[in-house]
């Protein structure tokens, strides 16, 4: 009994390092494919950081040519005065036609439904109005202050 005993403990004896080299051996397979798994997600970052420069090198790249194209001489002055002044004379009619609108509102208050000047321009001027009438202001003049800044003036 007692060499059985010894025979079964040095059998186990021997086989406890092969279990403990197969236990290592899964940790440290584990251990590796977290390693990679994180190399995987940083290259992953590093591939989304890079199209997104891309794509902001591809916007830049777009506002230059069309910035160039705007400033492009043709020689031929009423065309180079048409080109310069197609923004402007866009928003002084979108202005005119707004102005036009609020005063014939006014008007209609106040002649067709007898409406006292204080009362009409609240009605006329209203919160709406205000917020557009700020927006379109800030947008002119902070695309101005916008573009000093960037000049360094």
């Amino acid at each position: 009994m007692l060499t059985l005993l010894g025979s079964l403990l040095g059998f186990l004896g021997s086989a406890f390092p092969e279990f403990l080299k197969l236990w290592r051996e899964g940790k440290d397979r584990d251990h590796e494919l977290s390693i990679l798994d994180r190399q995987m997600e940083m290259q992953k970052l590093g591939h989304t950081q890079r199209l997104e420069e891309i794509q902001i090198g591809a916007d830049v790249a777009e506002s230059q040519a069309l910035y160039n194209y705007a400033n492009h001489p043709t020689g031929i002055a009423w065309v180079e005065g048409l080109q310069a002044s197609v923004r402007p004379v866009i928003t002084y009619a979108f202005f005119v036609v707004f102005a036009v609108i609020k005063i014939a509102t006014l008007t209609s208050l106040m002649g067709g439904q007898g409406v006292q000047l204080l009362d009409a321009l609240r009605l006329v001027w209203d919160n709406e109005t205000q917020a557009l009438f700020a927006a379109v202001m800030s947008f002119w003049f902070g695309s101005r202050q916008i573009a000093k800044m960037r000049r360094g003036g």
